[in-house]
């Protein structure tokens, strides 16, 4: 039974410098577009700012192709930027080459959409968590089979599965694994890139309820990429709204529930009767559409409806509209008077 967000205690901030720091970040990749006149790279994430805070949940959702994973990656140097800096502490870890970026491989660590897909077939559940505190000599080699142990115990599962090959465990048994592997090195952020979104409802349920249980004991931060609103609202301090490419509005979980500001996220909490994923499937069901990549101005220009001529020209910058709410609206940013802003 998932625990009401009321019960949950505000989270604290401003005190203690950002985790990590992303400044301007940009990834790109290779055009495949046999158009005529189609630019050779294509922009996934184009410019985002982003702070995550120590012990904080932050959610990034959106629609598919807006990016999502691909900033996760990119924080981890999964994806090489290709522009902007990102910060982990004080340390500019944007460009860092393999060799110098280890030391910082335990703190940050990833938990994938597919966990079979994640973990190597031939190796049983034990090996896949003896490997990650063997590599970065958590523990000697005798304390191993202990540590494996404990681990599971954590997670919710027996230690009887260490003997266990990935195929014969259920999905939900398969994320627990996957977030004890994430855990073995005491991590201090996890990206969790659509952790549940392969589950059925009741074992969501389960696994979401342990995310948060494992976050708030641990302290640690969490990067949760959804498409499942109702999960970001349960799960996450603040959301962070992506639209192709673009953060669009950033704000306080039931801040960004109760007072959207900005038109596509107002047009995404629409959709909070359906499963987003499956929407975007349904013909006809578009919130939102791309201008392509030579087109400077606002990336929702097509579909907005509060839309003037200056949004064609350039993509409006992300602006605090109040305390904690940042978005990037021409027309319902901070530039407007209040009384204004209160009538959008």
């Amino acid at each position: 039974m998932i625990v009401d967000l009321a019960t949950r205690s505000e989270h604290q901030h401003g005190e203690t410098p950002p985790l990590m720091r992303i400044e301007g970040l940009t990834v790109e990749f290779p055009n495949r577009s046999r158009e005529p006149g189609a630019p050779r790279r294509f922009r996934a994430v184009d410019g985002l700012s982003l702070e995550i805070r120590p012990g904080e949940v932050l959610g990034l959702v959106g629609e598919s192709g807006s990016g999502k994973t691909t900033v996760g990656k990119a924080l981890l140097r999964l994806y090489e930027p290709a522009g902007g800096r990102v910060w982990f502490r004080d340390t500019d870890i944007t460009h860092l080459s393999e060799r110098r970026l280890k030391p910082y491989r335990r703190n940050l660590q990833m938990i994938f959409q597919d966990p079979l897909a994640s973990l190597n077939p031939r190796h049983t559940v034990g090996r896949a968590l003896e490997i990650p505190l063997l590599l970065h000599r958590i523990c000697k080699r005798s304390e191993v089979r202990g540590a494996v142990d404990r681990i599971l115990s954590e997670v919710g599962l027996s230690p009887t599965l260490r003997d266990r090959f990935p195929h014969e465990l259920s999905g939900g048994q398969l994320q627990r694994v996957a977030i004890g592997r994430a855990l073995t090195l005491s991590p201090a952020l996890i990206v969790a890139d659509e952790a549940v979104s392969k589950l059925d409802v009741s074992v969501r349920a389960q696994i979401l309820n342990l995310f948060k249980e494992v976050q708030e004991r641990l302290g640690l931060s969490l990067l949760f990429i959804t498409h499942d609103l109702h999960v970001a609202r349960y799960l996450c301090h603040r959301i962070g709204v992506m639209y192709f490419g673009k953060l669009v509005e950033l704000a306080p979980t039931e801040t960004l529930f109760t007072s959207p500001r900005h038109p596509y996220t107002q047009a995404l909490l629409g959709t909070l009767d359906k499963d987003l994923e499956l929407a975007e499937r349904d013909e006809g069901f578009v919130i939102g559409e791309d201008l392509g990549a030579a087109n400077e101005g606002c990336r929702y220009y097509n579909r907005c409806e509060i839309r003037t001529a200056r949004c064609r020209i350039a993509h409006p910058p992300l602006e605090r509209v109040e305390r904690e709410h940042d978005i990037a609206c021409y027309e319902r940013g901070s530039s407007f008077p209040a009384e204004r802003q209160a009538k959008s």
